[in-house]
Protein backbone atom coordinates (compact mmCIF):
# COMPACT_ATOMS: atom_id res chain seq x y z
CA UNK A 1 0.00 0.00 0.00
CA UNK A 2 1.50 3.74 -0.72
CA UNK A 3 2.79 4.85 2.62
CA UNK A 4 0.63 7.97 2.98
CA UNK A 5 -2.47 5.39 3.14
CA UNK A 6 -3.40 3.39 6.37
CA UNK A 7 -6.28 1.05 6.06
CA UNK A 8 -6.85 -0.72 9.53
CA UNK A 9 -7.85 -4.32 9.71
CA UNK A 10 -11.65 -3.83 11.07
CA UNK A 11 -11.93 -1.34 7.98
CA UNK A 12 -10.61 -4.19 5.68
CA UNK A 13 -12.63 -6.52 7.07
CA UNK A 14 -15.61 -4.09 6.12
CA UNK A 15 -14.04 -3.61 2.39
CA UNK A 16 -14.53 -7.46 2.49
CA UNK A 17 -17.95 -8.15 3.24
CA UNK A 18 -19.11 -4.61 1.01
CA UNK A 19 -17.33 -6.49 -1.32
CA UNK A 20 -18.81 -10.03 -1.02
CA UNK A 21 -22.52 -8.61 -0.74
CA UNK A 22 -21.29 -6.47 -4.39
CA UNK A 23 -20.75 -10.32 -5.58
CA UNK A 24 -24.46 -11.28 -4.37
CA UNK A 25 -26.16 -8.83 -5.75
CA UNK A 26 -24.39 -8.79 -9.33
CA UNK A 27 -26.47 -11.99 -9.55
CA UNK A 28 -29.29 -10.58 -9.20
CA UNK A 29 -29.27 -7.13 -10.10
CA UNK A 30 -28.42 -5.60 -13.36
CA UNK A 31 -25.40 -3.44 -13.49
CA UNK A 32 -25.67 0.53 -13.25
CA UNK A 33 -24.81 2.43 -16.30
CA UNK A 34 -21.49 4.61 -16.46
CA UNK A 35 -20.66 7.77 -17.50
CA UNK A 36 -18.31 8.68 -20.10
CA UNK A 37 -15.15 9.47 -19.76
CA UNK A 38 -13.88 13.04 -18.61
CA UNK A 39 -12.72 14.93 -21.77
CA UNK A 40 -9.05 15.35 -20.23
CA UNK A 41 -8.08 11.71 -21.01
CA UNK A 42 -7.13 12.11 -23.87
CA UNK A 43 -7.14 13.88 -27.23
CA UNK A 44 -9.35 10.46 -28.67
CA UNK A 45 -12.47 12.12 -27.00
CA UNK A 46 -11.97 15.43 -27.04
CA UNK A 47 -14.92 16.57 -29.24
CA UNK A 48 -18.71 16.15 -28.08
CA UNK A 49 -20.18 13.38 -29.20
CA UNK A 50 -24.19 12.32 -29.15
CA UNK A 51 -23.08 8.81 -28.48
CA UNK A 52 -25.39 6.78 -26.50
CA UNK A 53 -24.73 5.97 -23.12
CA UNK A 54 -22.99 2.20 -22.96
CA UNK A 55 -24.72 -1.24 -21.86
CA UNK A 56 -26.21 -2.24 -18.86
CA UNK A 57 -24.28 -5.22 -19.44
CA UNK A 58 -20.57 -3.83 -20.53
CA UNK A 59 -17.81 -3.75 -17.58
CA UNK A 60 -15.51 -0.50 -17.48
CA UNK A 61 -11.61 -1.90 -17.50
CA UNK A 62 -8.51 -0.07 -16.54
CA UNK A 63 -5.08 -1.82 -17.79
CA UNK A 64 -2.33 -0.78 -16.48
CA UNK A 65 1.03 -1.28 -17.62
CA UNK A 66 -0.81 -1.18 -20.78
CA UNK A 67 2.30 0.18 -23.07
CA UNK A 68 4.14 -3.58 -22.38
CA UNK A 69 3.55 -6.90 -24.83
CA UNK A 70 0.06 -7.96 -23.86
CA UNK A 71 -1.51 -4.31 -22.65
CA UNK A 72 -2.71 -2.80 -26.42
CA UNK A 73 -3.54 -6.26 -27.99
CA UNK A 74 -6.00 -7.00 -25.02
CA UNK A 75 -7.51 -3.39 -25.04
CA UNK A 76 -8.49 -4.16 -29.06
CA UNK A 77 -9.75 -7.27 -28.16
CA UNK A 78 -12.10 -6.07 -25.35
CA UNK A 79 -13.35 -3.10 -26.74
CA UNK A 80 -14.84 -4.52 -29.70
CA UNK A 81 -16.56 -6.36 -26.90
CA UNK A 82 -17.52 -3.75 -24.47
CA UNK A 83 -16.93 -0.35 -26.69
CA UNK A 84 -14.10 1.64 -26.90
CA UNK A 85 -15.36 4.47 -24.21
CA UNK A 86 -15.63 1.24 -21.49
CA UNK A 87 -11.39 0.41 -21.74
CA UNK A 88 -8.83 2.61 -21.13
CA UNK A 89 -5.39 1.67 -21.39
CA UNK A 90 -2.52 2.90 -19.24
CA UNK A 91 1.31 3.46 -18.38
CA UNK A 92 3.92 5.50 -17.26
CA UNK A 93 5.36 5.87 -20.43
CA UNK A 94 4.21 8.08 -24.26
CA UNK A 95 1.68 6.15 -26.24
CA UNK A 96 2.38 5.97 -29.39
CA UNK A 97 -0.05 8.06 -32.16
CA UNK A 98 -2.00 5.13 -33.15
CA UNK A 99 -2.49 4.00 -29.81
CA UNK A 100 -3.52 7.13 -28.42
CA UNK A 101 -5.94 8.08 -31.21
CA UNK A 102 -7.48 4.30 -30.58
CA UNK A 103 -9.28 5.04 -27.52
CA UNK A 104 -8.94 6.43 -23.83
CA UNK A 105 -5.32 6.71 -22.53
CA UNK A 106 -4.42 8.25 -19.17
CA UNK A 107 -1.39 8.55 -16.80
CA UNK A 108 -1.21 5.49 -14.27
CA UNK A 109 1.64 4.72 -11.83
CA UNK A 110 0.65 1.85 -9.85
CA UNK A 111 3.23 3.28 -7.32
CA UNK A 112 1.28 6.50 -6.90
CA UNK A 113 -1.82 4.58 -4.98
CA UNK A 114 -3.34 8.32 -4.69
CA UNK A 115 -3.68 8.49 -8.52
CA UNK A 116 -4.72 5.08 -8.88
CA UNK A 117 -7.44 5.96 -6.89
CA UNK A 118 -8.82 8.84 -8.91
CA UNK A 119 -9.04 7.17 -11.88
CA UNK A 120 -10.72 3.94 -10.47
CA UNK A 121 -13.19 6.27 -8.66
CA UNK A 122 -13.51 8.64 -11.08
CA UNK A 123 -13.76 6.91 -14.29
CA UNK A 124 -16.00 3.90 -12.56
CA UNK A 125 -13.97 1.17 -12.95
CA UNK A 126 -15.16 -2.40 -12.64
CA UNK A 127 -12.24 -4.61 -13.96
CA UNK A 128 -8.75 -3.84 -13.44
CA UNK A 129 -6.29 -5.56 -15.53
CA UNK A 130 -2.95 -5.87 -13.87
CA UNK A 131 0.22 -5.77 -16.04
CA UNK A 132 2.66 -3.43 -14.54
CA UNK A 133 5.62 -5.54 -14.51
CA UNK A 134 9.42 -5.75 -14.31
CA UNK A 135 10.10 -9.42 -15.91
CA UNK A 136 12.50 -12.31 -15.52
CA UNK A 137 15.69 -10.88 -16.87
CA UNK A 138 15.29 -7.14 -16.62
CA UNK A 139 14.22 -7.73 -12.81
CA UNK A 140 17.14 -9.98 -12.03
CA UNK A 141 19.39 -6.90 -13.39
CA UNK A 142 17.52 -4.56 -10.97
CA UNK A 143 16.15 -6.41 -7.71
CA UNK A 144 15.15 -3.26 -5.59
CA UNK A 145 13.31 -1.89 -8.82
CA UNK A 146 11.12 -4.97 -9.88
CA UNK A 147 10.29 -5.72 -5.52
CA UNK A 148 9.44 -2.25 -5.76
CA UNK A 149 6.89 -2.35 -8.92
CA UNK A 150 6.05 -5.85 -8.96
CA UNK A 151 5.24 -6.55 -4.90
CA UNK A 152 4.50 -2.84 -4.14
CA UNK A 153 2.37 -2.03 -7.19
CA UNK A 154 0.87 -5.52 -6.99
CA UNK A 155 -0.73 -4.34 -3.01
CA UNK A 156 -1.62 -0.51 -3.84
CA UNK A 157 -3.72 -2.62 -6.90
CA UNK A 158 -5.26 -5.27 -4.78
CA UNK A 159 -5.94 -2.67 -2.15
CA UNK A 160 -7.80 -0.96 -4.40
CA UNK A 161 -9.26 -3.75 -6.30
CA UNK A 162 -10.95 -4.70 -2.76
CA UNK A 163 -11.94 -0.94 -1.44
CA UNK A 164 -13.60 -0.62 -5.41
CA UNK A 165 -15.17 -4.27 -5.09
CA UNK A 166 -13.39 -4.61 -8.60
CA UNK A 167 -12.95 -7.66 -10.47
CA UNK A 168 -8.83 -7.87 -10.75
CA UNK A 169 -6.81 -9.98 -13.19
CA UNK A 170 -3.15 -10.37 -12.28
CA UNK A 171 -1.38 -12.28 -14.69
CA UNK A 172 1.48 -14.73 -13.45
CA UNK A 173 3.71 -17.07 -15.27
CA UNK A 174 5.55 -20.21 -15.70
CA UNK A 175 8.66 -17.92 -13.98
CA UNK A 176 6.46 -19.09 -10.60
CA UNK A 177 7.66 -22.45 -10.57
CA UNK A 178 11.41 -23.57 -9.93
CA UNK A 179 13.33 -26.54 -10.03
CA UNK A 180 11.92 -28.32 -6.94
CA UNK A 181 8.64 -28.13 -9.08
CA UNK A 182 7.15 -30.83 -11.27
CA UNK A 183 8.63 -29.77 -14.44
CA UNK A 184 7.03 -31.90 -17.12
CA UNK A 185 4.01 -31.16 -16.76
CA UNK A 186 3.79 -28.37 -14.08
CA UNK A 187 0.53 -28.57 -12.39
CA UNK A 188 -1.81 -25.81 -11.33
CA UNK A 189 -0.93 -26.68 -7.69
CA UNK A 190 2.66 -28.10 -6.44
CA UNK A 191 5.70 -26.78 -4.56
CA UNK A 192 7.27 -23.53 -6.05
CA UNK A 193 10.28 -21.89 -4.83
CA UNK A 194 11.06 -19.61 -7.89
CA UNK A 195 14.75 -18.51 -7.99
CA UNK A 196 13.97 -15.09 -9.61
CA UNK A 197 12.92 -11.59 -8.14
CA UNK A 198 9.92 -11.73 -10.92
CA UNK A 199 8.93 -15.56 -9.82
CA UNK A 200 9.00 -14.82 -6.10
CA UNK A 201 6.65 -11.91 -6.82
CA UNK A 202 4.24 -13.78 -8.90
CA UNK A 203 3.71 -16.29 -6.42
CA UNK A 204 3.07 -13.55 -3.93
CA UNK A 205 0.68 -12.57 -6.26
CA UNK A 206 -1.14 -15.60 -6.61
CA UNK A 207 -1.42 -16.14 -2.69
CA UNK A 208 -2.41 -12.37 -1.89
CA UNK A 209 -4.99 -12.56 -4.21
CA UNK A 210 -6.20 -16.09 -3.07
CA UNK A 211 -6.21 -14.88 0.53
CA UNK A 212 -8.05 -11.77 0.15
CA UNK A 213 -10.95 -14.06 -1.89
CA UNK A 214 -10.75 -16.17 0.59
CA UNK A 215 -11.09 -13.83 3.72
CA UNK A 216 -13.05 -10.64 1.96
CA UNK A 217 -14.78 -12.08 -0.96
CA UNK A 218 -12.00 -10.18 -3.84
CA UNK A 219 -12.79 -11.59 -7.53
CA UNK A 220 -9.45 -12.28 -8.18
CA UNK A 221 -8.21 -14.34 -10.98
CA UNK A 222 -5.08 -14.90 -12.25
CA UNK A 223 -3.48 -16.84 -15.21
CA UNK A 224 -0.33 -18.77 -15.42
CA UNK A 225 0.80 -17.09 -18.82
CA UNK A 226 3.52 -19.34 -20.92
CA UNK A 227 5.88 -17.41 -23.37
CA UNK A 228 3.98 -15.26 -25.60
CA UNK A 229 4.67 -14.40 -28.81
CA UNK A 230 3.60 -11.94 -30.83
CA UNK A 231 4.11 -9.72 -34.20
CA UNK A 232 3.17 -6.52 -32.68
CA UNK A 233 5.85 -6.21 -29.63
CA UNK A 234 9.49 -6.03 -29.28
CA UNK A 235 11.09 -8.46 -26.68
CA UNK A 236 10.68 -6.52 -23.21
CA UNK A 237 13.24 -8.51 -20.93
CA UNK A 238 12.20 -12.21 -20.74
CA UNK A 239 13.70 -15.32 -20.91
CA UNK A 240 11.45 -16.45 -23.57
CA UNK A 241 11.88 -13.77 -26.10
CA UNK A 242 14.15 -15.35 -28.56
CA UNK A 243 11.06 -16.93 -29.71
CA UNK A 244 10.09 -13.23 -31.22
CA UNK A 245 13.45 -12.32 -31.96
CA UNK A 246 13.98 -15.75 -34.32
CA UNK A 247 11.40 -14.46 -37.05
CA UNK A 248 12.79 -10.89 -37.20
CA UNK A 249 16.10 -12.33 -38.16
CA UNK A 250 14.70 -14.65 -39.98
CA UNK A 251 13.49 -12.21 -42.55
CA UNK A 252 16.10 -9.55 -41.85
CA UNK A 253 19.24 -11.18 -41.90
CA UNK A 254 18.78 -14.58 -42.22
CA UNK A 255 20.79 -15.10 -38.81
CA UNK A 256 19.54 -15.84 -35.44
CA UNK A 257 22.08 -15.89 -32.20
CA UNK A 258 19.72 -17.70 -29.60
CA UNK A 259 21.06 -16.96 -26.16
CA UNK A 260 19.45 -20.49 -24.76
CA UNK A 261 20.70 -23.87 -25.22
CA UNK A 262 18.70 -25.65 -28.64
CA UNK A 263 17.18 -28.06 -26.62
CA UNK A 264 15.63 -26.05 -23.87
CA UNK A 265 11.96 -26.89 -24.27
CA UNK A 266 9.30 -24.27 -22.59
CA UNK A 267 6.02 -23.34 -22.79
CA UNK A 268 4.52 -20.93 -25.31
CA UNK A 269 1.35 -19.05 -26.91
CA UNK A 270 0.48 -17.08 -29.40
CA UNK A 271 -0.20 -13.99 -28.04
CA UNK A 272 -4.30 -14.29 -29.95
CA UNK A 273 -4.38 -16.89 -27.99
CA UNK A 274 -3.07 -15.39 -24.79
CA UNK A 275 -5.55 -12.37 -25.25
CA UNK A 276 -8.77 -15.00 -25.78
CA UNK A 277 -7.95 -16.87 -22.67
CA UNK A 278 -7.69 -13.35 -20.49
CA UNK A 279 -11.21 -12.79 -21.93
CA UNK A 280 -12.82 -15.73 -21.87
CA UNK A 281 -11.73 -16.26 -17.86
CA UNK A 282 -12.65 -13.11 -17.15
CA UNK A 283 -16.09 -13.48 -18.22
CA UNK A 284 -16.52 -16.66 -16.92
CA UNK A 285 -18.86 -16.63 -13.83
CA UNK A 286 -17.51 -17.36 -10.43
CA UNK A 287 -19.52 -20.79 -9.92
CA UNK A 288 -17.36 -22.46 -12.67
CA UNK A 289 -14.23 -21.53 -11.28
CA UNK A 290 -12.53 -23.92 -8.43
CA UNK A 291 -9.73 -22.40 -8.40
CA UNK A 292 -8.47 -18.32 -8.65
CA UNK A 293 -5.22 -19.09 -10.37
CA UNK A 294 -4.83 -21.57 -13.95
CA UNK A 295 -2.37 -22.90 -16.02
CA UNK A 296 -3.19 -21.94 -19.64
CA UNK A 297 -1.12 -23.89 -22.09
CA UNK A 298 -0.79 -24.40 -26.43
CA UNK A 299 2.01 -25.47 -27.09
CA UNK A 300 5.98 -26.73 -25.99
CA UNK A 301 9.14 -25.96 -27.97
CA UNK A 302 12.77 -26.00 -28.30
CA UNK A 303 14.60 -23.09 -30.02
CA UNK A 304 15.98 -26.00 -32.78
CA UNK A 305 12.46 -27.21 -33.11
CA UNK A 306 11.23 -23.81 -33.52
CA UNK A 307 14.30 -23.17 -36.11
CA UNK A 308 13.57 -26.33 -38.08
CA UNK A 309 10.14 -25.28 -38.88
CA UNK A 310 10.59 -22.04 -40.12
CA UNK A 311 13.55 -23.58 -41.99
CA UNK A 312 10.40 -25.18 -44.06
CA UNK A 313 9.63 -21.40 -44.97
CA UNK A 314 13.17 -20.18 -44.90
CA UNK A 315 15.66 -22.79 -46.27
CA UNK A 316 18.71 -20.53 -45.75
CA UNK A 317 18.17 -19.66 -41.91
CA UNK A 318 21.09 -20.08 -39.56
CA UNK A 319 20.90 -20.26 -36.03
CA UNK A 320 24.18 -20.36 -33.47
CA UNK A 321 23.68 -20.56 -29.99
CA UNK A 322 25.76 -18.68 -27.32
CA UNK A 323 23.57 -19.33 -23.96
CA UNK A 324 23.88 -16.35 -21.42
CA UNK A 325 24.35 -18.01 -17.75
CA UNK A 326 21.49 -16.26 -16.29
CA UNK A 327 18.47 -16.89 -19.11
CA UNK A 328 19.77 -20.52 -19.55
CA UNK A 329 19.50 -20.37 -15.48
CA UNK A 330 16.40 -19.05 -15.23
CA UNK A 331 14.62 -21.42 -17.85
CA UNK A 332 16.41 -24.81 -16.61
CA UNK A 333 14.47 -23.90 -13.49
CA UNK A 334 10.73 -23.35 -15.56
CA UNK A 335 8.50 -26.12 -16.63
CA UNK A 336 8.99 -28.05 -20.24
CA UNK A 337 5.18 -28.01 -20.24
CA UNK A 338 1.84 -27.18 -18.38
CA UNK A 339 -0.74 -29.08 -17.25
CA UNK A 340 -3.61 -26.86 -18.27
CA UNK A 341 -6.60 -29.56 -17.54
CA UNK A 342 -8.26 -27.53 -14.87
CA UNK A 343 -8.50 -24.39 -17.51
CA UNK A 344 -10.08 -26.32 -20.21
CA UNK A 345 -12.73 -28.41 -17.52
CA UNK A 346 -14.14 -25.77 -15.79
CA UNK A 347 -14.46 -22.75 -18.12
CA UNK A 348 -13.45 -24.29 -21.34
CA UNK A 349 -10.42 -23.23 -22.67
CA UNK A 350 -8.61 -24.82 -25.32
CA UNK A 351 -5.93 -23.17 -28.12
CA UNK A 352 -6.46 -21.94 -31.52
CA UNK A 353 -2.39 -22.23 -32.34
CA UNK A 354 0.13 -24.91 -32.39
CA UNK A 355 3.90 -24.70 -33.68
CA UNK A 356 2.80 -24.94 -37.27
CA UNK A 357 0.07 -22.31 -37.55
CA UNK A 358 2.31 -20.00 -35.17
CA UNK A 359 5.47 -19.84 -37.32
CA UNK A 360 3.19 -19.55 -40.59
CA UNK A 361 1.54 -16.77 -38.95
CA UNK A 362 4.77 -14.63 -37.43
CA UNK A 363 6.07 -14.89 -40.55
CA UNK A 364 3.44 -14.05 -42.78
CA UNK A 365 2.81 -10.51 -40.83
CA UNK A 366 6.61 -9.96 -39.70
CA UNK A 367 6.92 -9.89 -44.09
CA UNK A 368 3.99 -7.84 -44.46
CA UNK A 369 5.32 -5.17 -42.03
CA UNK A 370 8.57 -5.19 -43.40
CA UNK A 371 7.17 -5.14 -47.23
CA UNK A 372 5.28 -1.81 -45.98
CA UNK A 373 8.01 -0.19 -44.57
CA UNK A 374 10.20 -0.67 -47.62
CA UNK A 375 12.77 -2.73 -45.64
CA UNK A 376 14.12 -5.56 -47.42
CA UNK A 377 12.98 -9.34 -46.80
CA UNK A 378 15.65 -11.96 -46.24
Amino acid sequence: MHPGVRVHVPTLALLGMFCRGCLSRAQSLPRRSFSTLHKRMSRWNSVETSSPLPSQEHPRVLITGGLGQLGVGLAQSLRKLYGQENVILSDIKKPPPHVFTSGPFVYADVLDYKNLREIIVNNRITWLIHYSALLSAVGEANVALARKINITGLHNVLDLALENCLRLFVPSTIGAFGPSSPRDPAPDLCIQRPRTIYGVSKVHGELMGEYLHHKYGLDFRCLRYPGVISVNSSPGGGTTDYAVQIFHDALSTGHHECYLRPDTRLPMMHISDCHRATVEFMQAPECQMSLRTYNIAAMSFTPEEVAQEIRKHLPHLKVTYNPDPVRQTIADSWPVRFDDTNARRDWGWAPDFGLEDLVSDMLHFIRNKRTSKGLPVS
